[in-house]
């Protein structure tokens, strides 16, 4: 693990040299480099990483999205790189708002096609030079973004199918109180004295 460390810290100390401004800062910690670079440079700083030969990060494993709702820019694009000649991985941050696009990386990693989609359906994240920006895991008229952390956790609309129109129906999500079935452990209900399990105490 420590040899580890010790090449990844040379690793980051000569992209640190080669990224120059592009890059705003860098750590390894727990067997991982972190690469934290601005967002306008994600293009450039990707071709690096694949073609340079100190690195060799041909693969694009994942791209992903956190939701930071009290910062300005309230997104991190996080980019996962493989490198199987080195056996090295390196993740890469950006940070996103909701209005400002992230230049599109499907014409350096062709893999980033989907996962730029997905990240545009979870969470809004815009990417400019994508060839189809559209949502890819919930439906065409699905509103909001799901993995935002200010998303209802009822959503917005429930989808049922009418039998009476044949077809699938949007309404809004309505939570009739009669029908919610809380239990005595409900954040909502107070508990009753006794517990399940306590029978089996005595």
């Amino acid at each position: 693990m420590a040899a580890d460390n010790e090449s990844l810290q040379e690793l980051g100390e000569y992209l640190s040299g080669k990224l120059d401004a592009a890059l705003q800062n860098w750590h390894v910690r727990w067997g991982e480099l972190t690469l934290f670079v601005d967002a306008a440079q994600i293009v450039p700083v990707l071709k690096l990483l694949r073609d340079d030969g100190r690195c060799r990060f041909e693969i694009l494993i994942d791209i992903c999205g956190v939701d930071w709702p009290g910062r300005e820019k309230r997104f991190d694009v996080v980019y996962h790189l493989l490198s199987p000649r080195l056996n090295q991985r390196i993740r890469v941050k950006i940070q996103a708002d909701e209005i400002n696009p992230v230049p599109s990386v499907v014409d350096v990693f062709p893999a980033a096609n989907w996962y730029e989609r997905e990240a545009y359906d979870m969470y809004g994240i815009l990417f400019s030079g994508h060839p189809d920006l559209r949502r890819i895991l919930t439906d065409y008229g699905f509103q909001g973004f799901p993995l935002r952390k200010d998303f209802p956790l009822s959503g917005y609309v429930e989808v049922r199918y009418d039998d009476e129109q044949k077809r699938v129906v949007y309404e809004p999500v309505r939570l009739t109180q009669e029908f919610r079935n809380f239990d005595f452990e409900s954040p909502w209900e107070m508990t009753g004295r006794f517990l399940p399990g306590d029978e089996k105490a005595s």
